[in-house]
């Protein structure tokens, strides 16, 4: 069974709960004067969703390098979405978590398996892969959001279990 790694369910749920907090925050604010984002830290996300604090700092920084967070030091630091929640797609997410999606060990970023000249599988498991690819590239981490309860935020909900479902 395909499943998402930890790493990249703790990652898209970060990102949810980053998602979340910017909107609430937007709904509950007066105008802003400045172009400054809200930043949450680390600590605050794992408590959330009690995911071990060492473990989402590292994801964490991996998605701001990879580009997807943004991460502001100092005293009110931590990290915000580098783009809307409407423009980050879940496949970016796992990718930058876990590198390039393969499904088959016959299709990697080193080319094809000792077996390409002769297998009669691997043009629909290609077509399987891009599948994938495709569905998670059309969620988007505005598609992950719950209704703007703030209590739900705190409920621990899996995001990953919903998109290997869907993918699979």
């Amino acid at each position: 069974m395909l499943r998402l790694t930890k790493k990249a369910d703790y990652g898209l749920m970060a990102l949810k709960y980053l998602a979340e907090q910017t909107s609430l925050h937007a709904s509950q604010a007066a105008p802003a004067t400045g172009s400054a984002a809200l930043a949450f830290s680390a600590k605050d996300i794992a408590e959330a969703y009690h995911i071990p604090p060492q473990l989402l700092a590292k994801i964490l920084q991996t998605l701001a390098k990879g580009g997807l967070l943004v991460s502001h030091a100092g005293t009110n630091g931590g990290y915000a979405l580098a783009r809307s929640a409407t423009e980050i797609t879940a496949f970016e997410v796992i990718r930058a978590i876990d590198g390039p999606l393969f499904i088959t060990s016959c299709i990697t970023i080193h080319g094809t398996c000792d077996l390409d000249s002769h297998c009669t599988i691997k043009e629909p498991l290609r077509k399987v892969n891009d599948s994938i690819k495709d569905l998670l590239n059309g969620i988007r981490i505005s598609d992950l959001m719950e209704a703007a309860d703030p209590s739900q935020a705190q409920s621990g909900s899996i995001v990953g279990g919903g998109l290997v479902s869907i993918a699979l």
